[in-house]
């Protein structure tokens, strides 16, 4: 079998980079990517037979581990149905209804095919509803590449330095207003300026795509207010959130319902799934009902949905507070074993999902989080591969960890970053 090496030369042959989502190159931290020929559980091994505890696990969606059996048993079952119908299914009628049971801000539901298409068809949306163009979002917050959200999107486009990107006319940001994450004076100032031009307010609930990013007391509230009073829709971006912090979303946990929400990751099971739904009178004015149109070929994959239905059923058999509080000792313990080799430190974690960021201020915005130490974080994140561990090749994503993981796997973990050398 070839190796890792090999295939990323063969790769860069056909493929622009030699990957298919910029981020895998692993520019940023210095080495080439390992290429996977298999998942289990908390782990993953490369087609060197590497072996790899995983914290990236997929960037996310596969909170219940990889090859869960109850997922692959009902992933087997729909493919023996058929791959594909371009035709409505029964079980796209099942996750739909359990999404809109799980999330307050759902009545209705429309499913997409990844977290991009959910973001930019629920912008659509939200233009449509309310008859306006300009929308807010925040610095460092990344909702998928769409042209409109591709000003200072965070993420991957931070990881490689591009300033926004090329191929996006000016006069689609023009109607994009940007906002400093937690700062509401700079919301306020944009609504007193262009109030009765704004769409809607799209926010991450927690922020994923510069690390992990808590909103201050208030934030969400005042957003929330916020967008009542001018008549402007509030979106929350839950594909990183929806079902990681609890069964639900980060809605259920702050007590905020927003008019509407993107879904994405681990309503997949692993599989290209997207969502995006809201309140009934938004929803209603989506095609066929109503007159704003979005669609899709693949949108309710069988194969996709019988995997959507089967993560969440198995999701509300589990214990997220034991996993909370597991995964908080593991980034704590992380930390300290960090700041005793002398490196100052952040933590920022919420749930079964955390970053480290390499610097001696808190993080709070995008703005402190890149003035972060990029190249101590790569030099962790090299020898922590060398020791076994896998992390995000960024500085600015989230480790992910799931119900799958286990003691030991915490363990060999800690034991990884107490060989670490600055």
């Amino acid at each position: 079998m070839s190796d890792s090496r090999t295939l990323f030369a063969k790769a860069q042959e056909f493929i622009p980079g030699g990957v298919n989502s910029p981020v895998r190159a692993c520019l940023s931290v210095g080495c080439d990517p390992l290429f996977i020929a298999k998942a289990q559980g908390a782990r993953m091994w490369t087609v060197d037979g590497q072996e790899f505890i995983d914290y990236v696990m997929s960037w996310g969606p596969m909170l219940l581990g990889h090859s869960h059996p109850e997922v692959l048993r009902a992933v087997h079952h729909a493919v023996d149905q058929g791959t594909s119908f371009g035709t409505p299914c029964p079980a796209e009628v099942e996750l739909a209804e359990m999404l809109v049971a799980a999330l307050p801000g759902l009545d209705m539901i429309r499913m997409v095919n990844s977290g991009t298409e959910a973001t930019m068809s629920a912008l659509r949306l939200a233009r449509g509803f309310t008859g306006r163009n300009k929308v807010i979002k925040f610095h460092g917050c990344y909702h998928g590449h769409a042209d409109a959200f591709m000003a200072s999107a965070g993420s991957g486009v931070a990881t490689l330095s591009i300033p926004g990107t090329p191929g996006v006319p000016q006069s689609v940001v023009d109607d994009t207003l940007l906002a400093p994450y937690n700062d509401l004076d700079a919301v306020e100032e944009l609504f007193a300026t262009h109030g009765q031009d704004i769409a809607a307010v799209i926010v991450e609930p927690i922020a994923g795509n510069m690390g992990v990013v808590l909103p201050q007391p208030g934030f969400l509230p005042t957003l929330r207010v916020l967008t009542q009073r001018h008549g402007a829709l509030l979106i929350f971006d839950e594909v990183i959130t929806g079902f990681r912090l609890a069964y639900g979303g980060a809605q259920n946990i702050f007590g905020i319902i927003p008019d509407l929400t993107c879904l994405g990751k681990i309503i997949g099971g692993g599989f290209p799934v997207g969502a995006y739904g809201g309140r009934r009178e938004i929803m209603s004015r989506i095609a066929p009902c109503g007159d704003i149109y979005q669609a899709g070929t693949l949108s309710g994959n069988p194969v996709a949905m019988a995997a959507g239905v089967a993560t969440l059923r198995a999701l509300q058999q589990c214990d997220y507070m034991n996993l909370t509080i597991k995964t908080k000792m593991l980034a704590s313990e992380l930390k300290d074993i960090l700041e005793e080799r002398g490196v100052q430190v952040q933590l920022n974690c919420m749930a079964s999902m955390f970053t480290l960021f390499f610097g001696p201020d808190p993080v709070t915005d995008f703005t402190t989080a890149s003035k972060t130490d990029g190249k101590a974080y790569a030099s962790f994140f090299r020898q922590m591969r060398e020791a076994g561990i896998a992390l995000a090749p960024s500085a600015f994503e989230c480790a992910f960890t799931s119900f799958a993981h286990t003691e030991e796997d915490f363990e060999k973990t800690l034991d990884a970053a107490r060989t670490v050398q600055f």
